[in-house]
């Protein structure tokens, strides 16, 4: 029965995995509209209501340079290992205060699992490739 289990958790693990892969970063853009009032991305981008996006995927948590970041994410940052992955970012966008419970950010989440896979694959062009 465990092995079941894991056998089952590894489907699911690599159905996301490769579902996460598939974001268009043009339909992202849109989506990220709704993420405009509180964060920015490119060249130009400042901290405001939330940090900015720059480099958010494979930056560890809490650590955008300028941004007070709240007791949640400060808590989470020294637990350490947490690394804003495309994972972790699905679970966040999916329902931030549920993932990272008592954090500041006011969005209730995107309900669309395409929606979030888009907003990741926008935010990867503004962030490094991975080494």
């Amino acid at each position: 029965m465990k092995r079941l289990i894991a056998v089952a958790g590894m489907v699911v693990l690599a159905a996301t995995g490769s579902a996460l892969a598939d974001g268009d970063a043009e339909k992202g853009k849109k989506v990220f509209k709704k993420c405009k009032a509180c964060h920015q991305v490119g060249e130009k981008a400042k901290n405001k209501v939330g940090p900015i996006l720059n480099d958010i995927v494979g930056r560890e948590i809490a650590t955008v340079e300028g941004f007070k970041y709240s007791k949640a994410f400060k808590a989470k940052k020294e637990e350490g290992g947490f690394v804003w992955d495309d994972a972790n970012l699905d679970g966040y966008l999916t329902k931030p205060k549920k993932f990272i419970p008592k954090n500041k950010m006011a969005f209730a989440g995107l309900k669309k699992e395409k929606d979030r896979v888009n907003v990741i694959a926008y935010l990867k062009t503004f962030s490094k490739p991975a080494e």
